[in-house]
């Protein structure tokens, strides 16, 4: 429960630091919590937990000693909010929790915490279909992963197709197949929408494939070997044959595995490498005893950190959202091992170790990941500098206050105004900040087709409508210093319009248009009540701005893509709740397409096999509301 002493609020508002940390004492008990230290505007300053409250606390009202970080945390606290747990390892997952949610000036923090792909084995279907698969596991099936990215889930399922010829087409594309497709043509794929391979076949090469995913390939490729023999011995050459090829992909997938751990079948490989007041965090992902590739993370620091403070901060984060393996080999102890052990043993629903090796593969596997974080740490140092000049080069050229902490971009891309989508990207000291692109389906129906300032005019109301209603006084880093747009003078004085509208004139804008002749190099640029200036060829500055444009283009044609693509392929049958995969491939069994549904009279509708009376009155109401 929270609990706060009985101070006046004027008097709290008018002191800060450890006098008004002590006076929380007195309420508060022995037992372990999450505390939270707040400034005088109430923002989170601080998540810590304790195992004894009243004692953390009371370290934290003393005058000191204490680190720079940790004093100036204290000078700013103006109150504070307590959390009394039942057990440590509750205060501990209770902690990580609300510093993701309120990212703490003064904790640790991982700012990049995207999910990781995984591979599935779907069970939705009589003949599986193998699949890269992100998010919730929402759908029935036996998934594998974590992979550090799509590109390792690729070649896997490249793998897969070459040894055991298993579908990854869709349900849809699967029942509406009259005859094998390409992948059947480059032996990677059996076929059984046709009917080439028998559903008892089928399943013994989805089982071969899971005993792969599990690190049992030897007992595939033995029980293959075997079947190649008898299939030899019958005279049934053709098939033999077929097991010879896939035993010999199986072999070139492991001679390709030359990196793969021989004695570690599941683990995450964590290293930390320090410098100038930055980190990198380095994961890799041992499964099956073949490594799934690495991902690098940069966790915000204060500077003032340990190495252990670090990585407990960094573990806790990381697996809130993901699934702990049985093992972490790190290559930095933690504030408290065994009470982070406890807690992912908990999350997991069996026991999860973590260890520091000294010897043998396991400590080869900390090495090169530590390496990794040491050269990625690096490059990204470079990179930064090599940033920093390019936003003081730009606030120079455009004669800005100082140079831009948060750049957005803005553009628009339809086809004769149809699936006209807004695009916004956006770049700062650490480059492009992927986790901030934003797209904006344009919605304003009165829209002539192809107005792309009517366009522009809509992304950026809908932007900074909502920016003023979650941050009113412009406080958050989600605001931003600089805005640019594609196109020239009218893109330029439709936003101004919109931005004069909302008060906030303030933010610097730029138009980014191409000079007369349209030629990459001769770019003009728009500001509002000035004359379009020019940039000189050869300048950093503008391959800087043209590289944001780029980007922006990028992203925005990448999402009109989808989004048409989507509505090419879109199903009505798709939109009709409580119609899943069954019941659609029932439908067009009986009907043959989702038109003929859609047309279909009742009582047809509940001929169907699988179709209740009262789905049926609700698939019929769908196609014939109004």
């Amino acid at each position: 429960m929270s609990t706060e002493p009985d101070i006046p609020a004027s008097q709290r508002a008018a002191k800060t630091g450890p006098a008004v940390i002590g006076a929380y004492l007195k309420t508060l008990g022995a037992g372990p919590g999450v505390y939270r230290m707040l400034d005088a505007e109430a923002r989170v300053l601080y998540v810590g937990k304790a195992k004894n409250l009243k004692a953390r606390v009371s370290s934290y009202a003393r005058s000191g000693p204490h680190s720079p970080r940790i004093a100036r945390m204290i000078a700013d606290t103006a109150s504070m909010m307590f959390l009394s747990t039942r057990t440590e390892t509750e205060a501990l997952l209770l902690e990580q929790n609300l510093i993701k949610q309120l990212k703490p000036r003064y904790n640790v923090l991982l700012r990049d915490d995207k999910s990781f792909p995984n591979i599935l084995v779907s069970h939705e279907h009589g003949y599986p279909q193998i699949k890269l698969h992100r998010g919730a596991k929402s759908e029935r099936g036996d998934y594998y992963g974590p992979f550090a990215g799509a590109g390792a889930v690729r070649r896997v399922l490249n793998q897969l197709q070459k040894a055991f010829l298993l579908r990854n087409c869709s349900d849809s594309t699967f029942e509406s197949r009259t005859r094998p497709c390409l992948l059947h043509q480059i032996r990677r794929c059996s076929a059984p929408c046709v009917g080439l391979i028998s559903q008892e076949d089928y399943m013994e090469s989805v089982k071969d494939a899971e005993r792969y995913l599990t690190g049992k390939s030897t007992a595939v490729q033995a029980q293959l070997a075997t079947e190649m023999q008898a299939a030899s011995d019958a005279m049934e050459f053709e098939r033999a044959a077929a097991l010879r090829d896939r035993i010999r992909a199986l072999t070139l997938v492991q001679t390709n595995q030359g990196i793969n751990p021989a004695g570690v079948t599941e683990a995450d490989v964590v290293a930390l490498h320090r410098d100038g007041g930055q980190a990198c965090v380095q994961v890799f992902f041992i499964r099956a005893n073949q490594n799934w590739g690495n991902r690098d993370f940069y966790p915000r620091l204060n500077g003032e950190e340990d190495a252990s403070e670090i990585m407990q901060a960094f573990l806790g984060q990381f697996y809130q959202s993901h699934e702990p393996p049985r093992l972490i080999l790190t290559n930095t102890g933690l504030d408290d091992p065994q009470l982070m052990a406890e807690a992912l043993s908990e999350k997991l629903g069996r026991k999860v170790e973590i260890a520091v090796p000294q010897r043998g593969e396991k400590a080869e596997l900390v090495g090169h990941a530590a390496q990794n974080a040491r050269e990625s740490l690096a490059r990204k140092m470079s990179e930064s500098a090599t940033q920093a000049r390019l936003l003081d080069g730009l606030a120079e050229a455009f004669g800005l206050e100082a140079p831009p902490r948060r750049i957005e971009v803005y553009d628009n891309s339809h086809i004769m105004g149809t699936n006209a989508i807004g695009a916004m990207i956006v770049a700062g000291p650490e480059g492009f900040e992927k986790s901030q692109y934003r797209k904006f389906n344009i919605k304003d129906e009165t829209l002539t087709p192809g107005d792309d300032f009517g366009m522009m005019k809509e992304v950026l109301t809908r932007r900074f409508q909502r920016l003023l209603k979650e941050d009113p006084n412009r406080e958050s880093a989600a605001w931003p210093d600089l805005l640019l747009i594609d196109g020239g003078q009218g893109q330029v004085s439709a936003v101004h319009e919109v931005m004069a509208e909302l008060g906030v004139e303030d933010i610097a804008m730029i138009g980014v248009a191409k000079g007369v002749d349209r030629d990459l190099g001769k770019e003009e640029f728009h500001r509002h009540g000035t004359r379009p200036m020019a940039l000189r060829r050869g300048d950093p500055v503008l391959y800087f701005v043209q590289r944001l444009r780029d980007e922006a283009h990028r992203f925005a044609i990448g999402t009109h893509r989808a989004k048409r693509a989507k509505a090419v392929m879109a199903n009505p049958l798709d939109e009709v709740p409580g119609v899943g995969a069954a019941r659609k491939r029932a439908l067009l069994a009986h009907f043959g397409s989702a038109k003929a549904v859609s047309g279909a009279a009742l009582a047809d509708l509940k001929a169907v096999d699988g179709i209740s009376e009262a789905m049926a009155e609700k698939i019929y109401a769908h196609f014939h509301a109004g």
